[in-house]
Formats: structure tokens, sequence, C-alpha cells
């Protein structure tokens, strides 16, 4: 049997201290980048957002000039045009596209995303309408009897 002294050792203690350090700073190194990439990710979210609610809206504009167009044709014709829109990641139901003679407005009830692309209004044609983009991903632009209106309706068979 071995006879001996007991020593106090506090190496061992030091080391395990190390460990449980080591270990929350990989903690807090981890949460800020979890914070860090969780930003990059929401402000491009945001940044595409409205780079396709802009695209949207130059969309619509393009469709209403090509029914003004159609309009200068023949005041008798008929033109009907769907617009797909591109998916946004927000709350869609309270985005709404007002067209009136001189330019499309988006306008956010929440106050966020709001813009505005002005038409040409080189026809005389009465241009209305009012459409709310949480009903449909598809906006019609339709020109009938004078007037250029916008609608998530499509028409109806003439």
């Amino acid at each position: 049997m071995l006879k001996g002294e007991m020593k106090q050792d506090q190496s061992a203690a030091a080391t395990e201290l190390g460990y449980v350090f080591t270990f929350l700073l990989g903690v807090l190194l981890l949460s800020m980048f979890s914070v860090w990439a969780w930003d990059i990710e929401n402000s491009t979210r945001t940044r595409w957002n409205e780079q396709a609610l802009e695209e949207n809206l130059r969309e619509v504009a393009a469709a209403v000039e090509r029914a003004d167009a159609a309009s200068r044709l023949d005041a008798n014709s008929y033109y009907a045009e769907p617009v797909l829109l591109r998916a946004i990641h927000s709350d869609v139901s309270a985005l709404t596209l007002i067209l009136d003679d001189f330019q499309i407005t988006l306008i956010d009830d929440r106050g966020i995303y709001t813009d505005t692309v002005s038409i040409s209004g080189a026809s005389s044609t009465v241009h209305s309408g009012e459409v709310n983009l949480g009903k449909s991903l598809k906006v019609w632009v339709i020109y009938d009897g004078g007037e250029v209106i916008i609608s998530h309706i499509g028409p109806q068979s003439k």
C-alpha cells in the first residue's frame, strides 16, 4: 500500500474553468453570428420586396400604356391584359393599387411601401380602378368604352 501525503491540486479546477469559459465564449460568438445572419437575411428580404413591388407597379403601368395605345388605334376597340404580379414576402392585404388619369399609386395601409408611377396620358381615355393585392396575384388592365380600368376580376367574354 502506498503511503503519502495528500496534496491540494488546483490545476484541474483551473482547467475546468477554462473549459467553461471557452464554451461560454463559443455561445457568445454563435449568438452574435446568428444575429448578424438574421439581420442580413431580413434586409435582403426587405430589398427584394421593394424591388418586386416596383417591378409590379412598372408592369401594370406598361399594360395601361398598351391599353391607351389600343384606344388610340380604334376608340371602339376592346383590350384586356392580365399582369401577373411577383410574389412578395409581406402582408399583401394591406397593399392597394390605385389608377387615376395621371399615375398608378401603390398604397400600404401600414406605411411601409408607398410608390407612384406616372402614366403618359397620351390618349383621351379615362383611367380608374382600385385593386387590393391581397385578393389576387393577377391584375387585369381592361380598355372598354373609352375607359381603362384595373381590376382583380378578369373581363367577361364578349
